[in-house]
């Protein structure tokens, strides 16, 4: 049995360089935020995670991907079940229950449901691909509907907003027919005033801040007020790892989460914010690339699906980092802290990898 895998042409190197230099970006930062401050032990369970994570990357990649269509409905109900479980089990922080502590690892459900709710529905609409009935786009919102609701009662509208979009842009790819299409961004439309109905009063009040952050520079506004300075203090070139006066002395809020983007930017300047943005249009482009060459729907939609779910998590986060979106506690992929975010993007770039080896014929 011979294998030719490992032949330049059939692994998208791109594809495996992008992410490692991202992690590399974010163990750093982590680095400098918390040596400093007496908290390095999460620079290493960071870098646990990441090792963790590439094994997981190239293990994923030699699995053939078309193995999730079998696993697909399995892996939503498990997520569901653990969507559950945090409402009984779950661990409290910052006035949030979204982790179920496992002892050795602190378990995020809702991170992995970001991945499971592409999968399911990449699997439900690649064999009704183009042939899509009223009643399978209801049963998708369904299957929607019901993870988002889990996960809004923890609170987390950040995570529901990330895994709304990586659903629809499934269904918006399944090609659906313009009526369908105008139907489902009407009804989007009229959904969203009984989001805001329902969103908590804290939640209301970090749109406010969004739409006029100097309202309260104190209180719900600090955050934002913070993070912009911190990246105008980076100037050009940056101050330096471990050098930034705003993030050093604390002044910086979660530096190591919600705003690494300002720890990244105040560290490395405009030049090193540039290269870190031009990082992720890059890895963008290539997950595009491997949707436009599958072979197969299952495979076109997972990777539509996950490049949304990247795309919108990064633009989310350096919007927020620039009081240019609400704060909603969206992770930078692959830079912000966290086990389980860290892995199940680096399980993305792997399940992608596997569609690109296998869009070629390859010799056993």
């Amino acid at each position: 049995m011979k294998f030719k895998f490992f032949n330049s042409k059939t692994i998208d190197w791109i594809l495996y360089l992008v992410p490692v230099l991202l992690m590399a970006a974010g163990l750093a930062v982590i680095y400098s935020l918390t040596y400093f401050n007496d908290k390095i032990s999460l620079f290493y369970g960071q870098l646990t995670y990441t090792l963790i994570a590439l094994i997981i990357m190239v293990v994923l990649t030699f699995w053939d991907y078309r193995n999730l269509r079998g696993l697909a409905i399995y892996l939503y109900l498990l997520g569901v079940i653990l969507l559950i479980l945090i409402l009984y089990f779950g661990k409290s922080a910052f006035g949030a229950t979204r982790w179920l502590d496992l002892g050795f690892f602190q378990l995020q459900p809702s991170e992995l449901m970001k991945l499971f709710i592409v999968i399911v529905l990449a699997r439900y609409f690649a064999d009704i691909y183009g042939e899509i009935k009223p009643q399978h786009i209801f049963i998708a919102l369904i299957l929607t509907i019901i993870s988002a609701y889990l996960i809004l009662m923890q609170p987390d509208l950040g995570t529901v907003s990330v895994l709304s979009v990586g659903a629809l842009s499934v269904l918006f790819f399944a090609k659906l027919t313009k009526k369908q299409i105008i139907s489902l961004i009407l009804l989007i439309i009229m959904a969203l005033p009984l989001i805001w109905f329902n969103l908590k009063p804290y939640q209301k009040e970090r749109v406010y801040t969004f739409l006029n952050p100097s309202s309260d520079v104190y209180g719900s506004g600090y955050n934002v007020l913070q993070s912009t300075i911190t990246i105008g203090s980076g100037g050009l070139f940056g101050k330096g790892l471990g050098h930034g006066p705003q993030s050093q002395l604390n002044f910086l809020p979660v530096a190591h989460t919600d705003f690494i983007f300002a720890g990244v930017a105040e560290a490395s300047g405009l030049i090193g914010s540039m290269v870190l943005i031009i990082l992720f249009l890059i890895l963008i482009f290539r997950i595009i690339s491997i949707a436009r060459i599958s072979k197969d729907n299952f495979g076109m939609l997972l990777a539509v699906g996950f490049g949304a779910v990247i795309f919108f998590q990064m633009a989310v986060n350096i919007g927020m980092n620039l009081g240019l979106a609400p704060v909603t506690g969206v992770p930078l992929p692959f830079v912000s802290h966290g086990g389980t975010s860290l892995i199940m993007n680096a399980a993305i770039i792997g399940i992608l990898q596997s569609i690109y080896l296998r869009h070629k014929k390859i010799t056993f």
